[in-house]
């Protein structure tokens, strides 16, 4: 690839690239000096399994890996036992070894379904953490101070609240800026919540007499409901390695503005291409695509068939609209489920429709006004004749 076709690739879905016009130099130095890039990505096994959330960076990675520059995928098992404060409003527990050694294992299991293995750099950073010395720690300490720490929003926000912030959360950005200098990275990248650390890499690579490095951010992916980023404790997630069924009919449920934000931020499909399609036909491509990449070649045509199968039986149309709706504590009411889905103009509509016998969940007719929706669940709701709604349960935000 040239130069300008590489960062029209590279580029794409990018929140911020520092400096500006950083990326451009590096691939102009890498093509001067007939060399690969040194791209790399930190992730904390802080969970077993990874979700689409996830992926936007592994995504971003194989990218650069399909533009011919060498990725590491840095496993932040020494970071993962202080615990990332990004966006805490208190300090976290940290993991035990044990629990980072394990969780790790199963990161490399679930990444090689998108980057290529065998242009893979998997590293540890405790590699060159575990065997610092103490003496070594505190001179890296020295080359940050206590003002430019609280100019980070989480920080700042619980100094002047007067919540606690521990001394080693100070530490985490310092190391994970050292990681840059240890891998001697040419690119690094990181959600836009983790702008801080990045730029402390930056910042230590100059101190230690190092090019420093470009620094590429990425959205945080939003989860099913389309309001909040993907998470396992809002249940709006699709996982890696969850069934192919479920991965399918969950990216069903998305709107269509959230699915093209999955477009751009998932996949290498043009977004004009994309968009020219009929939004069914769009949502049933990308949740194929997305299927088989993480369970293989027929995978994604074997979900779809059975998607289009459940919903022939059941005499659907194909147009029939998706939404996802958060749950109470005890799930959601089918009342609140028909009114807030638009299948009724009101609770006191939904009730009259439930008693008439006018009201179908999944293909059954429903009486029970009582009735409660699970959260994770999908269900096929129908109102007379002609009212569709395929609806996703979610959990409702801890707050």
């Amino acid at each position: 690839m040239t130069i300008e076709e590489q960062l029209q690739l590279l580029m794409r879905g990018t929140v911020e690239v520092l400096p500006e016009g950083g990326l451009f130099n590096k691939l102009t130095l890498a093509a001067k000096e007939n060399r690969p890039l040194r791209i790399k990505a930190g992730f904390d096994p802080t969970a077993p399994d990874l979700h689409l959330g996830h992926t936007v960076l592994l995504e971003k990675l194989r990218q650069f890996q399909s533009c011919g520059h060498q990725v590491i995928f840095l496993i932040g098992d020494f970071t993962g036992m202080i615990g990332d404060p990004t966006g805490k409003n208190e300090t976290r527990p940290p993991l035990t070894a044990a629990d980072v050694a394990a969780n790790a294992e199963t990161y490399k299991a679930q990444v090689f379904k998108i980057l290529d293995p065998e242009k893979t750099e998997v590293r540890f950073n405790s590699e060159w953490l575990g065997t610092m010395s103490a003496a070594a720690l505190v001179q890296l300490a020295a080359k940050a101070n206590v003002a430019r720490m609280l100019e980070r929003n989480d920080f700042e926000q619980r100094y002047k609240g007067g919540q606690a912030i521990a001394i080693h959360e100070f530490l985490y950005p310092l190391i994970q800026g050292y990681d840059s200098v240890a891998l001697e990275a040419d690119v690094e990248i990181g959600g836009n919540d983790q702008k801080f650390n990045l730029l402390m890499g930056r910042q230590l690579q100059d101190s230690y007499g190092k090019a420093q490095q470009c620094i590429l951010t990425m959205p945080l992916l939003e989860g099913l409901d389309g309001v909040n980023k993907m998470s396992k404790s809002l249940n709006n997630y699709v996982a890696v390695q969850e069934p192919e069924k479920e991965q399918f009919g969950k990216l069903m449920s998305i709107s269509d503005d959230l699915m093209w934000r999955y477009y751009e931020l998932l996949t290498d499909v043009e977004l004009e291409a994309a968009q020219s399609m009929h939004p069914m036909e769009a949502k049933k491509q990308l949740a194929a695509m997305l299927v088989e990449r993480f369970h293989g070649i027929g995978s994604g045509m074997r979900a779809r068939e059975g998607f289009e199968a459940q919903f022939a039986k059941k005499e659907v149309p194909d147009d029939v609209p998706m939404l996802s709706l958060a749950a109470g504590i005890d799930g959601l009411w089918i009342v609140h489920a028909l009114s807030q889905g638009g299948l009724t103009a009101s609770n006191g509509e939904a009730l009259r429709m439930i008693q008439q016998g006018a009201v179908s969940v999944d293909g059954e007719k429903s009486l029970d006004k009582d009735r409660y929706l699970s959260p994770g669940e999908s269900y096929l709701l129908k109102v007379g004749k002609r009212k569709f709604l395929q609806l996703s349960v979610v959990s409702q935000p801890v707050l």
